[in-house]
């Protein structure tokens, strides 16, 4: 059973037709993360003192994937206000080279302290006019001009690219793929049930994923990890039926019950229903524990939903 993240409709081929719906409830999970763990970007519009905004100018920059050098004017807890002739507009924490991902408050402001009266290279990674909205980064800029144009005529559907993991967040994970960024999904990051993509890749990890989508327009570049590994949903039917009992392990407890891994990576629920308690025994973590080994007869198997019932036979 996976999490309740939007599971992407697959094609012929077996690669996921991600259609607005998808990018919605992505962009809907980004948004709520931002909300709390970044500022909004101010409108450049409303800054005082720094001239007025080119909006041509930035869109030709943007346009040409140009390199600009630009004076850090500013900062709040979400980045860094940066201006330079007719251009003005934010640097997110997560696009700056010098920012780590894991930080605490503390180092947070040291370090955009430290950036404030500093000459930067930043590229133009989103404009956005009738929003007066200009979002650049620092680290977009270390793959050079023209890295981006390139990067976006030669990703296609379906290919191969290895990358470096920049942010790891609630809803999934992004990868630097030399120029521009790529997000993987949570649901595309295993196909067992993931608790947090932190618990599957790290910040810096080198990794190989398959590009789902590609979409220069957007800025949109869609990617799978759990692509890459065989789906072991296509042959758990073959493998077992309903009555089996398996060998599991415990890999989560909810209130409702627990999750199970079978050996295949496949992870099922355990419904508290089916669990024996002792007499006026209710409490499932003093009846089992994470990591626990157990044995479990499969109550049902829905492939195509990715969901197995299990019931606890035996604790080992």
């Amino acid at each position: 059973m996976l999490n309740n993240s939007t599971e992407p409709e697959l094609d012929g081929e077996g690669i996921p037709e991600l259609d607005e719906g998808w990018w919605s409830a992505v962009l809907a999970d980004e948004d709520a993360y931002q909300s709390v763990v970044h500022d909004n970007p101010p409108k450049v519009g409303n800054q005082p003192g720094l001239g007025n905004v080119d909006w041509d100018k930035v869109q030709a920059c943007y346009d040409q994937d140009e390199v600009l050098e630009l004076s850090v004017q500013g900062f709040n807890r979400g980045g860094l206000l940066v201006a330079g002739d007719g251009v003005q507009g934010f640097v997110p924490v997560s696009h700056l080279i010098d920012m780590p991902c894991e930080v605490d408050e503390e180092d947070r402001r040291r370090i955009l302290t430290e950036y404030v009266g500093r000459s930067i290279q930043v590229k133009v990674i989103e404009c956005e006019p009738s929003q007066e909205r200009i979002v650049f980064s620092e680290r977009a800029a270390l793959a050079g001009e023209g890295r981006r144009k390139h990067l976006f005529t030669t990703l296609k559907e379906g290919s191969l690219v290895t990358g470096s993991v920049t942010n790891v967040t609630d809803f999934g994970v992004f990868v630097d793929l030399g120029g521009v960024e790529g997000l993987i999904h949570v649901s595309e990051l295993s196909w067992g049930r993931v608790q947090h993509p932190a618990d599957v890749v790290k910040v810096g990890q080198c990794i190989q994923v398959m590009v789902l989508q590609v979409s220069e327009e957007t800025s949109r570049i869609a990617l799978s990890l759990k692509q890459l590994q065989a789906n072991p949903w296509a042959t758990l039917m073959e493998a077992h039926k309903p009555g089996d009992v398996v060998q599991a392990q415990i890999t989560s407890i909810m209130k409702f019950g627990a999750f199970a891994r079978l050996e295949e990576g496949v992870e099922g629920l355990i419904h508290i229903s089916s669990i024996p308690f002792p007499p006026g025994q209710k409490n499932i973590a003093n009846i089992i524990q994470i990591g626990q080994p157990v044995q479990v007869r499969i109550l049902h198997i829905d492939a195509e939903r990715r969901r197995l019932g299990l019931g606890l036979v035996q604790v080992e």
